[in-house]
């Protein structure tokens, strides 16, 4: 991953989730181990233990702040709906690195049954801010009478499940270009004005 001397700034229990985040994102939450954590911070395993009891612990603590991440991107940008709705696609093929990394929470997927229920909360918590973020804002964009055929919440849904698996796909292949078309698609799909 990295070694302690290109680590972001901050404390070690900051250093600790930003590696924890780069492999779930990665290598998925099955496929690190805190030895791993803790060679890239450069710390002994024994040390990490101080900060997170458990990898679980370590885990929520990284979802947590992707939701709270994500509470903060919302906040700092005052838009229109239909820029909300770019800027989201946007966000996940940029900051969730289309074709290279994939959103933390939806990395846990694969292992649900190996996690335990805290954990799984916390990711439910993630899914469930950001698709009710996206009823608002398609709320503000889906015609009155399109929402009658198809309710906003499960749009929302849809998005968000269309923005994971874009990002999916992508990584299999390691190319950008499959996020952008199935975003693409995605645009086509909507009933938005």
């Amino acid at each position: 991953m990295s070694d302690a001397s290109t680590l972001a700034p901050g404390g070690t229990r900051e250093q600790i989730l930003a590696v924890a985040r780069g492999l779930i994102e990665t290598r998925s939450y099955l496929g690190f181990s805190f030895q791993d954590v803790a060679n890239a911070v450069g710390v002994r395993k024994a040390s990490l233990y101080h900060h997170f009891p458990t990898k679980e612990a370590l885990g929520i603590a990284v979802i947590q702040g992707a939701t709270q991440g994500f509470k903060d991107w919302v906040a700092a940008r005052a838009r229109e709906p239909k820029d909300a709705l770019e800027s989201y696609f946007r966000m996940y093929r940029n900051t969730l690195k289309a074709g290279a990394g994939l959103c933390p929470a939806g990395a846990l997927a694969p292992g649900w049954d190996c996690i335990n229920e805290e954990l799984r909360q916390a990711v439910q918590t993630l899914r469930n801010t950001q698709v009710m973020w996206l009823t608002g804002v398609l709320g503000a964009l889906v015609p009155a009478q399109a929402q009658k055929d198809n309710p906003v919440a499960s749009l929302a849904a849809f998005v968000f499940s269309s923005c994971q698996g874009a990002l999916v796909a992508s990584r299999m292949t390691g190319r950008v270009e499959d996020f952008d078309d199935a975003i693409a698609q995605l645009r086509r799909a909507l009933p938005v004005d």
